[in-house]
């Protein structure tokens, strides 16, 4: 199992399954690594990634509706790589990576790997037939 060191030194444990699952749905998205390694520093607003923006800030493939990218990142969220923002007032409308996600980014940083026909059909299965709890 791997493990993480948050700042507050607590330690993560996950398992294999678990890390593997996560990367492949990380790289398996309709995101550039670019993304999230803003999110490592930051978090990022929905703005900032759906329409043209997520092109210009180089964070989609592709433009992408607002409802495709919250679509995207609710996946991403259930998958324990993200979380939404919360402030004073409650959940705005911005994202940043969990310690999973901040694992993954930086195991990813050396070299972010070209998903595989069998990632996507992987992740997509994953989604289809997971269990609502």
């Amino acid at each position: 199992m791997s493990v993480v060191d948050t700042q507050t030194s607590k330690s993560l444990s996950y398992s294999p399954q678990t890390l593997e699952r996560a990367e492949r749905s990380l790289i398996s998205s309709p995101f550039n690594a670019s993304l999230f390694e803003e999110m490592r520093n930051d978090r990022v607003p929905m703005n900032a990634i759906s329409g043209n923006a997520g092109v210009k800030n180089a964070y989609t493939k592709r433009m992408m509706s607002e409802l495709a990218v919250d679509n995207a990142l609710v996946w991403l969220i259930q998958v324990g790589i993200l979380r939404r923002e919360v402030d004073g007032q409650g959940i705005t409308d911005s994202f940043r990576l969990t310690p999973l996600g901040r694992l993954l980014v930086e195991k990813l940083q050396k070299r972010w790997r070209q998903p595989t026909w069998q990632d996507y059909v992987s992740d997509a299965v994953t989604r289809w037939f997971r269990l609502p709890f």
